[in-house]
């Protein structure tokens, strides 16, 4: 595995881990268990980091040293794939011949490094893409910067290069097909999946008593990184909204804000803070750090519903993390997001990011205690279909379609 601007070992919600990382850690574990031994490559970001990690028996990480340990962005890493690919090599060497049967990149910059391996060792190179550049920038959030052409054209190489792409969903099959020109032979859908024994339905009352959170409250959360792709502002408006037409329901609210400042939020960490202050609704807001993922299953048992407004995803981890824990979605009608959320048996799909139109689904949830019932029992039906177990057995299938069918050359 190659996940070169983002470590598995990093606590999600914090910086550029979220979703990806998760990935990457739950399916090497999985992989493992089906006796497959997984290294995963990826940037040193300490001193202190030793060179190679022991994560799970047959999953271990290796720190590679490229550029400065800190201060150095997403956005300047392209910079150091040239010395990040040859120290990933010089790791391969000191391994015995034909070390390794299979390289799976993630993210456009590790399919740059997976490339060169793919080439140099004579493996097949997996790629999956966790977001695309072109999907991005045909929804952009209000106040982000569109993705420069540089990574547009990164990820069409990597797309050429791929003996096969793995897509998070149908729909992400079809944006590399119609916006890359990908071959459809060489695109697999694997749904990522859930870890059903740490996400699952937990005694709300207890959930809220640990967290001190009141027992009756209208719990309405968000949980991810603090950028505006992730949308937690329309979340803030859409209960500003709401608590101004229904101001007797402002003792019975609480919006925790479950995160940190990733991306383009990272340059105003505060702006969440001074927003819901401008809103007048800082008293019903809790901002909460990032936690660890049995604290966060926490949370999503406490929470009446989950708002996931972003923009764009590819799947939407969140999503399904919060309905194993039988907690109700309210999410954009946006890529994945589309296939995590059944719009009215498991959350509901909102279109656009209208806060009014956000406000009224927000108010439709909590004032029918009736629909509630069905949403988290079906919240809960429809996470059972997301397993690791089921990712690792068609990734492993898509492994061997790619060996099956790797090109002597890549154009």
């Amino acid at each position: 595995m190659i996940s070169l601007h983002t470590s598995p070992l990093d606590q999600p919600g914090v910086g550029d881990a979220g979703g990806m990382n998760v990935y990457v850690l739950e399916l090497s574990r999985r992989l493992a268990l089906q006796g497959i031994e997984v290294d995963i490559f990826t940037r040193a970001t300490s001193s202190a980091l030793p060179p190679v990690v022991q994560v799970a028996d047959g999953v271990q990480v290796r720190h590679i040293h490229a550029g400065p340990f800190e201060g150095l962005t997403k956005s300047e890493l392209p910079g150091q794939l040239c010395v990040f690919a040859r120290e990933v090599l010089r790791a391969e060497a000191g391994e015995p011949v034909g070390h390794y049967d299979a390289v799976h990149s993630h993210y456009w910059l590790s399919g740059q490094v997976g490339a060169l391996a793919r080439d140099r060792w004579g493996v097949p190179l997996v790629h999956t893409m966790h977001t695309m550049a072109m999907v991005k920038n045909e929804a952009l959030a209000e106040g982000d910067a569109p993705e420069p052409a540089a990574r547009i054209i990164g990820e069409q190489q990597v797309v050429e290069a791929a003996d096969m792409l793995i897509a998070n969903t149908d729909i992400e099959a079809k944006q590399l097909i119609n916006l890359y020109d990908a071959d459809s032979s060489r695109v697999e859908v694997v749904h990522p999946g859930v870890d059903l024994s740490v996400f699952r339905p937990l005694d709300r009352t207890q959930a809220r008593r640990e967290l001190g959170l009141p027992v009756d409250a209208h719990v309405l959360m968000f949980a991810g990184r603090i950028q505006p792709l992730k949308a937690p502002d329309v979340l803030l408006r859409a209960v500003a909204d709401l608590l101004r037409r229904t101001p007797e329901l402002r003792t019975k609210v609480v919006v925790p804000i479950v995160g940190g400042p990733s991306g383009s939020g990272l340059e105003h960490p505060e702006a969440l803070d001074v927003l819901a202050r401008e809103l007048g609704i800082l008293d019903v807001v809790r901002f909460v750090p990032p936690v660890a993922q049995s604290e966060l299953a926490t949370w999503y048992s406490a929470a009446t519903l989950v708002a996931v407004p972003s923009y764009n995803e590819s799947f939407g981890l969140v999503a399904v993390e919060a309905q194993a824990a039988g907690t109700p979605v309210l999410a954009a009608a946006v890529g994945g997001l589309t296939t995590v959320v059944r719009d009215g048996h498991s959350g509901l799909l909102v279109e656009g990011h209208d806060p009014v139109d956000w406000s009224a689904a927000l108010e439709r949830v909590i004032s029918d205690a009736d629909l509630r019932v069905r949403l988290e029992a079906g919240a809960l039906a429809h996470a059972r279909e997301f397993a690791w177990e089921r990712t690792a057995s068609r990734t492993l299938e898509v492994y061997e379609q790619a060996r099956a069918g790797m090109r002597e050359s890549v154009p």
